[in-house]
């Protein structure tokens, strides 16, 4: 039962085993409540939204929408997408959460995909194995007008 193996056990090499290409899970950066921005977003890092924000957003890391956050965009397109305020856009993400006090209105690509009772989504999900963002930034967060 417990008897020792007389074959060589295979080791696995870290150089030889592929790296993930690293997410941002941590909120960097933050647009307060009470502040109204016309723009685009671009960048590396996490971003978190309590206040109003009009226009494209394209991020390598997190994107939080709070509950007291407004975001209208064509498109928005992260890693992570976690929105409790109300988002009329496009989303593109590998995960997506939309909670209690969730808004989404737009359609959605993404490969995981939670809800919490109470949140509101319309529009059309579809789930994919393997999401592209397309070329992500690789400089730190930039707000453009």
């Amino acid at each position: 039962m417990f008897r020792r193996l007389t074959e060589p056990r295979t080791t696995l090499n870290p150089s030889t085993m592929p790296t993930p290409s690293p997410t941002i899970e941590r909120v960097t950066s933050v647009l307060g409540s009470g502040i109204t921005w016309k723009g685009n977003l671009h960048g590396t890092g996490g971003v978190r939204i309590e206040g109003t924000f009009e226009g494209d957003i394209n991020l390598r890391g997190i994107l939080v929408i709070g509950e007291t956050g407004r975001v209208i965009s064509d498109n928005i397109r992260c890693n992570i997408v976690i929105v409790a305020g109300a988002v009329r856009s496009d989303i593109v993400t590998e995960r997506l959460e939309i909670r209690s006090t969730g808004r989404v209105w737009g359609n959605v690509i993404t490969t995981a995909f939670t809800t919490e009772e109470g949140a509101h989504m319309r529009g059309q999900v579809r789930m994919e194995e393997h999401i592209e963002l397309g070329r992500l930034p690789e400089r730190e967060p930039t707000l453009s007008f």
